[in-house]
């Protein structure tokens, strides 16, 4: 055990622990948890920390020495002889619960495929899910349980920007992998973190391709930014930003709603007295479709533009399908089963989720969940029944020319840390999301509207 400082704080290290510890918990030290109000960390200061390590010494002494019959490897957190253990916090609850709940279905049909077939190098995958909400406090506590507890190898697919962002420190100090985030938040790309692994393209990516295709192909300049005030909704508006300063514009307004609310009011009524000809849309499901359908009852009429990470299905569903021109960048194929084209990763994905799933309907998000577990899959593969943290790492980075289907291919490297850069259109037709390219008929359909 050794106990040492580091930033104005204190900390203690022991054998048991990945990486040094700021406070003990009740339900990590039942005898000294007696002391500790239910939810209270305890913080160690002098001269209460020489009292807790002793205790701490008497408490974990046994873990000096590693238990092979438990089969679990000495140094390698969350692997043993026959399983692999994935920490993932996302919501499975509230305003954003849809969002998570498909990101694990379509990971998870493609780990049971693979646990089916015997694992990898003889292990299965187990994915451990904690519900945060899309709450960043409850995020952080949940990644923090996983480092502490020591029985995770990885985490694995986080949901959202500001909870996503708000672990990045942990990410850090621990050094665990955190591979595959349903977020495109720049953060997670700049600067360079070896242990940050994205699959999907960026939000900068999505807000310039469909700034040009406003700009350029419809001939579109009035355009605003409704965004969640939080770091994605700035994500996003930084993003548009920097996307019309290339053709010398700027937002001609800007309106925001808090995350978790539906309160869109005023936002609303600031980008519509702006007289946008667009508007990008940087939030959640919710929170667009109350947008797009109080613009509607307001006659007004813009192109409705979302980034991804609203969901596509979930806002098909509530806003309907008379609603004006509503489109939506994705960062995968659409999730079809189309048996005359060549196999490839969305196919599969549908077959799959349709095996374990059953009833449930693809989505873009399953399918990026999905697409996550691919790239986990194959760097488990690459790293070898010798499993470590550092060589899952090396055996991600190491990937070149993974096939997903036909013009889609994911490549890694010592700098390169994503691995997907497609960016795809959708636009709603008949209250759901199609895929769309036809920005010239768009363009003559709305002049011959005014």
């Amino acid at each position: 055990m050794i106990v040492g400082a580091g930033q104005n704080r204190e900390y203690i290290s022991h054998p048991c622990f990945f990486a040094p510890i700021p406070v003990l918990r009740k339900n990590l030290f039942p005898e000294l948890g007696k002391y500790m109000p239910d939810g209270v960390a305890l913080i160690v200061r002098k001269p209460l920390w020489i009292f807790l390590l002793l205790g701490l010494i008497l408490l974990t002494g046994a873990c000096d020495s590693v238990d092979i019959s438990s089969g679990a490897y000495p140094g390698v957190p969350g692997v043993s002889d026959t399983e692999i253990r994935l920490g993932s916090s996302l919501a499975l609850t509230g305003h954003a619960g849809y969002l998570g709940t498909q990101t694990l279905q379509g990971a998870e049909s493609y780990l049971r495929y693979i646990n089916e077939k015997g694992g990898v190098h003889g292990r299965t995958i187990k994915v451990v899910a904690a519900d945060d909400s899309y709450d960043p406090p409850r995020c952080l506590a949940n990644t923090q349980q996983f480092i502490i507890d020591n029985d995770i190898l990885a985490l694995f697919c986080y949901v959202g920007t500001p909870t996503t962002v708000k672990v990045l420190p942990l990410v850090e100090e621990a050094k665990i992998p955190l591979i595959g985030m349903f977020t495109g938040a720049n953060r997670l790309r700049q600067p360079f973190n070896r242990y940050v692994i994205n699959i999907r393209a960026s939000y900068y990516q999505e807000t310039q391709a469909a700034v040009s295709h406003m700009v350029e192909d419809l001939g579109l300049e009035r355009i605003a930014v409704f965004y969640q005030y939080d770091a994605y909704g700035f994500d996003g508006l930084i993003g548009t930003e920097l996307a019309l300063k290339e053709f010398n514009l700027e937002p001609v307004a800007r309106g925001s709603y808090i995350r978790g609310t539906q309160d869109v009011t005023e936002g609303l009524d600031r980008i519509r007295e702006s007289k946008a000809e667009a508007v990008v849309m940087i939030g959640t499901y919710g929170a667009c479709a109350q947008f797009i359908q109080l613009s509607y009852a307001k006659d007004f009429d813009p192109v409705f533009y979302n980034v991804s990470f609203v969901g596509a299905e979930e806002l098909a569903r509530r806003i309907g399908s008379d609603m004006g021109t509503v489109l939506m960048s994705q960062v995968v194929p659409p999730p079809v089963h189309a048996g005359t084209e060549s196999p490839n990763a969305a196919m599969e994905y549908v077959q799959l989720l349709n095996r374990y799933f059953p009833g449930e309907t693809p989505s873009f998000i399953g399918l990026e969940g999905f697409l996550n577990a691919r790239i986990m899959v194959e760097g488990l593969d690459k790293a070898g029944r010798d499993l470590t943290r550092e060589g899952l790492v090396d055996a991600i980075e190491s990937i070149r020319d993974f096939k997903l289907g036909p013009g889609m291919s994911i490549t890694y490297g010592p700098n390169d840390r994503q691995g997907l850069d497609q960016v795809h259109f959708t636009k709603l037709v008949n209250g759901r999301f199609v895929p769309f390219s036809d920005w010239e008929g768009l363009k003559a359909d709305r002049e011959q509207g005014q």
